[in-house]
């Protein structure tokens, strides 16, 4: 009977299940699940090595020539021999233009016919994968059995599929919609055409558009250019989509540390309009211009490439703005405001930095490579400085230390101190000092984890026409609401532990994170006993598609325990803006310090 029964069941049920799973939508569904093997999962730690050493054994032989490859989607990087194909990488691969070889031989700075620098083939590939358009990139050095001196190079790049579309906001009422769609490599010519809309009842008028166009570097001269315009573009208080603005920028990168110039310029106008109607006590009226131009110079570039042992390098920049307002809001008039005070500063930095690079994955990303860097960089800033009627001369450091443990973690100790001075008395001086660490990779059969940690501390003195400090930032309470939190001192900490799992649904992956935020914060004008303590804790979790140059999708929820009249105890969010990549610019233009930011993504 038992017997009968089993062969009845395989024979029956089974073969209906079968002939369900057959069926084309199931397949489909059941082929969008999937879960990383071991083998993959283990190959996609060994990124975890200093970016030159795959290059070190062909020091000094030729380049006899230089080849290019394209991956398409249902391809990876850290299993070649694997083919991930199903229904979403088709669609992607037949809709996708890839990015044009011309696009890719402009972005080389490596030649045929020169001997093989294991430092410049390292950095040309971390720049190519820096590309917003492109995922990932190797380059593969191929041996010649005939020709012992010479190698050939094979560069392979994969694109993400740079068409995206999204949905900002969509309102209670008919014909309330917020979105946008953008090509970041229109006609694979790396090129990037966005268009978005803003179309709501309670706006006048209803429909606002926005445009820009950007090309990345032009000729081979790795210039950047930029043009946009907007009428929705988020205004600079109290951040509603209702700023009419249009601007011009171009910049030239120091895409390595041996490249001779690097700079940028900007210019644009920028305006706010009651279109939502507000009463005249709550609308921040505006108009301004802002003229902003940099340059700077490599020192000594020439000397690295003859000298690879030469890592130190010095640089040299100066930085000319000038923001005029025509219409200051009532509210602010003629008082110290950071945002809405006319501005004017001639500035002058010297950066030192040696910056060398490991290849790992797992930090923003799910698995695509990623570039950390590994040295120092220090600037030292200096000039003068206006700021409504008051004239002063400003000096300022930022500097940031870089470093890995032997079993893959990664640490960063940052330092940032400025400070006015005036008539010989300094004002609006401070201090920013903490570090950061990420734990090396944990396997495990199903999923990876990865531990984070962050502390600062934060400190003003004689605060004149600088922000006072707050919490809701990247150095305090992340998804705090509390305009009217100020304060002179800061002190916070924040922990996170993210699982990567191995498991997907059309080519999304999925970390599920855990976190815990405390920051004290001292009251201005108060000792250290007034200070207030503000914590949050919660999960949450992460979808990303590698292929996609959508950003990170992230679903957190936060519980504060000690609420405020603008700050709910509990918060559920969803963010679609999240970055993925860490900026590993090796200098920037000059500036002063900033206490409530890290616009530049400067602290891992």
């Amino acid at each position: 009977m038992s017997s009968f029964g089993q062969l009845k069941d395989s024979t029956g049920s089974g073969n209906r299940f079968q002939r369900f799973r057959n069926n084309n939508i199931f397949q489909f569904f059941w082929s969008s699940i999937s879960r990383g093997r071991p083998d993959s999962a283990a190959l996609a730690t060994a990124l975890n090595t200093k970016s030159e050493s795959p290059f070190k054994p062909y020091e000094g032989k030729i380049i006899r020539h230089i080849y290019l490859r394209g991956y398409g989607f249902e391809q990876t990087f850290t299993d070649t021999a694997r083919h991930l194909q199903y229904f979403g990488t088709q669609v992607l691969n037949h809709l996708h233009r890839k990015t044009r070889d011309w696009v890719i031989r402009n972005n080389l700075f490596i030649k045929e016919n020169t001997p093989v620098n294991a430092y410049r083939l390292a950095d040309n590939e971390r720049w190519i994968r820096s590309l917003n358009y492109i995922q990932d990139a190797r380059i593969l050095v191929t041996a010649l059995p005939d020709n012992p001196d010479s190698v050939d190079l094979v560069v392979v790049v994969k694109d993400l599929f740079s068409i995206t579309g999204g949905i900002g906001e969509l309102n209670a009422g008919p014909f309330g919609l917020r979105s946008s769609v953008s090509e970041a490599n229109f006609l694979g010519m790396g090129q990037r055409v966005q268009g978005g809309l803003n179309l709501e009842q309670n706006r006048t008028p209803h429909f606002g558009p926005a445009l820009l166009y950007s090309k990345n570097n032009i000729a081979g001269t790795f210039i950047n250019v930029t043009a946009s315009y907007t009428q929705i573009n988020s205004d600079l208080y109290p951040y509603q989509p209702d700023e009419t603005a249009w601007y011009v920028q171009m910049d030239r990168p120091l895409y390595a540390p041996y490249a001779h110039l690097a700079g940028g310029g900007r210019i644009g106008t920028f305006e706010d309009y009651n279109v939502y109607h507000f009463v005249d006590s709550v609308f921040y009226k505006y108009r301004y211009h802002t003229r902003d131009g940099w340059i700077g110079w490599n020192l000594g570039s020439e000397k690295f490439l003859s000298n690879t042992s030469v890592r130190d390098r010095r640089f040299l920049a100066f930085r000319y703005f000038r923001n005029n307002f025509d219409t200051v809001p009532y509210q602010v008039g003629n008082t110290f405001n950071w945002r809405f005070n006319d501005r004017e500063a001639a500035l002058t930095s010297f950066t030192f930095f040696r910056q060398d690079f490991y290849k790992t994955n797992y930090i923003y990303g799910f698995g695509t490579t990623e570039d950390l860097p590994v040295g120092y960089n220090m600037a030292i800033t200096s000039g003068w400085y206006r700021q409504l009627y008051l004239n002063r001369l400003y000096s300022g450091i930022d500097a940031n230390y870089y470093t890995t443990t032997k079993r893959g973690g990664f640490f960063q100790y940052f330092l940032r101190s400025g400070v006015f001075m005036y008539q010989g008395h300094a004002q609006d001086a401070s201090i920013l000092f903490g570090g950061s660490y990420y734990s090396p990779l944990f396997l495990f059969p199903t999923m990876k984890i990865r531990q984070y940690i962050n502390f600062s501390y934060t400190r003003q003195f004689n605060r004149i026409g600088v922000d006072p400090l707050t919490i809701d930032n990247v150095f305090g309470l992340r998804y705090f609401t509390g305009d009217s939190t100020y304060g002179s001192q800061r002190i916070t900490l924040h922990s996170e532990t993210t699982f990567f799992t191995n498991y997907k649904f059309l080519g999304f992956k999925f970390a599920p994170f855990v976190f815990g935020d405390v920051s004290l914060l001292t009251p201005q004008n108060q000792n250290f006993s007034k200070s207030g303590i503000y914590d949050g804790v919660g999960a949450g979790i992460r979808s990303r598609n590698e292929n996609l140059i959508f950003n990170t999708i992230e679903l957190r929820a936060v519980y504060f325990p000690v609420p405020t009249p603008q700050n709910n105890t509990f918060k559920i969010m969803l963010n679609t803006g999240l970055q993925f990549r860490y900026n590993n610019n090796y200098v920037r233009q000059p500036d002063v310090v900033f206490l409530n930011s890290d616009g530049l993504n400067s602290i891992y």
